[in-house]
């Protein structure tokens, strides 16, 4: 009898702990980009790493290399980690001139660019681009590991940027400056004309024209879409990395009405520094996006990391900022409370251990949203 209760008593045992409820932990992507030097094993070395720091995916920039791309996600499968492959879409060199967009000042983006030289913008309402970027996108939808295509600069160069970003560039934007002003290339000023009677070209200040604004809005928005139509065909996801928003920076910033586009979750980048806010900005702006697409699809809340964050008030350069180790849990505690799916980190790469024991007591909390 005494065999029997000890028996009966260690199944109870095990039922409980089978039953037990996992232990709470928030969903975490990282952003990283491939590096010269990376092989199979740096990126097992990585991704492990960082799987064991609560990451449940990857959004990895392995560039137009579709070898490269299904190498990294195998690993990141073989790691327990979902793939985005993460590729740039506007931002392109070496494509025929005429597909690049063309400034307020007539100045094409492949001959002249804003801000930076590597600013070379295709223009969103050729057909050229929109089959150059199908064709690409698909084929990386076909590689079997990939769960998620991740688009990035699906946008027009930032006719304004963040704030924290003037001082860098000399600039105080106050206004839409015709050199990072775009797309008045002959076609989209025809079509436009066609659609609402307006010669955007006569008009004094083309930046007070609603109709312009939602135009170019409306012509991401249907690229987007037709990428997302291509990707879905074959059995894949669609996620992007956006600006924050949409309407309080995305829409008017770089024409991104990002809560309209037809796919599965979205990564806004919540860079607060750049915006020259605090670690609480993070989650206000958070409530803003999750709002935005009334909390029906996945919302990640994009988080800067400061590598050298010890240095942080001697770095003249603001891309060299970002969240320092006592601002994580105030970043992902906003997030979460504001409706956030979960966080991602820009980059797990440049988490130092403070980060990551600050992170990891952040992950592993229960959140409540806040009305």
């Amino acid at each position: 009898m005494k065999k029997v209760f000890l028996a009966l008593a260690a199944v109870a045992l095990l039922a409980t702990a089978c039953n037990k409820a996992p232990e709470a932990k928030i969903k975490v992507y990282g952003w990283q980009g491939e590096g010269g030097n990376t092989t199979e094993e740096t990126l097992q070395a990585d991704f492990s790493k960082w799987k064991s720091h609560g990451l449940d995916g990857m959004c990895y920039n392995a560039g137009h290399d579709l070898q490269k791309i299904q190498r990294a996600a195998k690993v990141a499968h073989a790691n327990g980690m979902e793939y985005h492959a993460w590729i740039p879409a506007m931002l392109q060199g070496g494509m025929d001139s005429t597909l690049y967009a063309v400034n307020r000042k007539g100045e094409p983006a492949y001959e002249v660019q804003a801000y930076v030289p590597y600013y070379k913008c295709l223009c969103p309402n050729h057909e050229g681009t929109a089959e150059f970027l199908t064709d690409l996108y698909g084929k990386v939808a076909d590689i079997p590991e990939v769960d998620y295509v991740h688009l990035d600069y699906i946008r027009y160069v930032d006719v304004i940027l963040a704030k924290g970003l003037w001082e860098k560039y000399g600039l105080v934007m106050n206004e839409e400056y015709p050199t990072a002003d775009y797309c008045y290339c002959d076609k989209c000023v025809a079509d436009f004309k066609a659609a609402t009677g307006i010669d955007i070209k006569s008009v004094e200040d083309p930046s007070k024209c609603k109709e312009w604004a939602q135009f170019r809005c409306d012509l991401i928005t249907k690229l987007v879409d037709r990428i997302a139509d291509t990707v879905h065909a074959k059995g894949k996801k669609v996620s992007a990395a956006v600006f924050p928003g949409p309407d309080s920076h995305a829409k008017w910033m770089v024409r991104q009405e990002w809560n309209k586009w037809n796919i599965d979750a979205f990564f806004p980048m919540n860079y607060n520094d750049f915006y020259l806010e605090d670690a609480t900005w993070v989650g206000e702006v958070t409530k803003e996006e999750v709002n935005s697409v009334n909390g029906e699809k996945p919302v990640f809340s994009g988080l800067f990391i400061c590598h050298d964050w010890q240095n942080k008030a001697n770095i003249k350069d603001p891309e060299g900022h970002g969240l320092i180790p006592s601002e994580i849990e105030e970043a992902v505690r906003g997030s979460m409370e504001s409706g956030a799916a979960g966080v991602a980190l820009f980059t797990p790469g440049n988490m130092t251990d403070e980060h990551w024991k600050a992170f990891d007591k952040a992950i592993h909390q229960t959140y409540t949203v806040k009305k």
